[in-house]
């Protein structure tokens, strides 16, 4: 796995929601501004990465948590009960809270969309957990917000990650489809940041039983009470045209499975690392355009790498040195630890600061 994939997995993820946000008709000039989407996925990052300076330091961590504790932070900043989560949080951070350092960046405390299941959550204090939701929610933020943890998944392994995955899924979304969404989509990216094998080998003519593509169309609703091999048959059919009717037909709403399965109809009809831009403004299309596009970036990224995402896109991205610097960290923290360990001293002696481990 390479840092240009994983730099391409989190910027190509945050490019798509930029371009669902305009819904695929880029401004010709002037910043393209970040959804909710990526607001949420930086969190995501920044408590993946705090999770593993506290297990390092501590020797004990239970990760979810951790990034329920980064998306308080993101609640706060948007003004979300920010006395009674500050309440909850500060005395424990010191005199400054919330700490590290991508809460001090504006663009993240702006309100730029809804997150209604992640909202409610947190404003009711309580953190969901598989076997006692908070909501019911089938929301796509549970896939568009966990993408990232696919760099976990590709350097720890199946049985550990999938069950991270869920419970940060479930932090918010209690509806089980939503949850298995959102493992089917960190297993499909862990698969494009490892794999060398080309995105249309795994869409157009992927293998049967076994292979990560078919395994996980088949854990998801499918869209229309159709089944799953006329979803299969879909994306898989040979030199299929871009048709808006066919991606509106398989990604009808704004759930979990929705974002996942018409970002993969997207990959499959722009799969080449020279049509990334054309896959994200189809992508953004869809009923749920910013949901579809985040997903479709993120897997065209992670296969391809940042250089093949349109750089006079990647130019205008509102906070895409935010994301690009996450990248890197959450890959350096997960094979280097600069911030040393409890018997291993700090290689980077401002990295507690940056990302403080609980």
């Amino acid at each position: 796995m390479s840092e240009s994939r994983v730099r391409g997995l989190l910027l190509g993820s945050a490019l798509g929601d930029a371009a669902g946000v305009v819904r695929g008709r880029w401004p010709l000039e002037g910043p393209l501004l970040a959804g909710v989407s990526t607001q949420l996925a930086a969190f995501t990052v920044e408590g993946a990465i705090r999770a593993s300076v506290r297990m390092n330091h501590r020797g004990i961590c239970h990760a979810a948590s951790v990034v329920w504790h980064a998306y308080c932070r993101w609640a706060v900043l948007q003004g979300i009960e920010p006395d009674r989560i500050s309440e909850r949080w500060a005395r424990g951070g010191g005199s400054r809270w919330p700490d590290g350092w991508i809460a001090q960046v504006p663009a993240l405390a702006e309100r730029r969309g809804s997150a209604p299941a992640t909202v409610a959550a947190l404003a009711g204090l309580k953190q969901g957990t598989p076997e006692n939701p908070v909501t019911g929610s089938r929301g796509a933020h549970a896939v568009t917000r966990g993408l990232p943890l696919g760099v976990l998944w590709a350097l720890s392994g199946t049985d550990t990650c999938a069950a991270a995955v869920r419970e940060t899924a479930a932090l918010t979304h209690g509806a089980p489809d939503a949850q298995d969404a959102a493992v089917g989509a960190a297993r499909l990216v862990a698969h494009c940041l490892t794999e060398s094998e080309p995105i249309p080998a795994w869409v157009s003519s992927a293998p049967g039983a076994g292979h990560p593509f078919d395994s996980v169309i088949r854990t998801l609703p499918m869209p229309h009470s159709a089944t799953p091999d006329t979803v299969l048959d879909l994306l898989k059919a040979p030199g299929g045209s871009p048709d808006p009717g066919q991606l509106a037909w398989i990604a009808p709403d704004a759930t979990a499975s929705s974002a996942l399965l018409g970002a993969l109809f997207a990959v499959s009809r722009f799969p080449g690392r020279d049509t990334v831009g054309a896959a994200l403004q189809f992508a953004a299309g869809a009923p749920d355009g910013s949901s579809v596009a985040c997903t479709a970036g993120a897997l065209l990224g992670a296969a391809h790498g940042v250089e093949a995402l349109p750089v006079g896109l990647l130019s205008r991205l509102e906070l895409a040195w935010v994301v690009d610097a996450l990248a890197r960290d959450l890959l350096q923290q997960y094979v280097d630890s600069p911030g040393g360990g409890e018997y291993r001293p700090a290689r980077d002696p401002h990295w507690w600061d940056c990302y403080p481990g609980w």
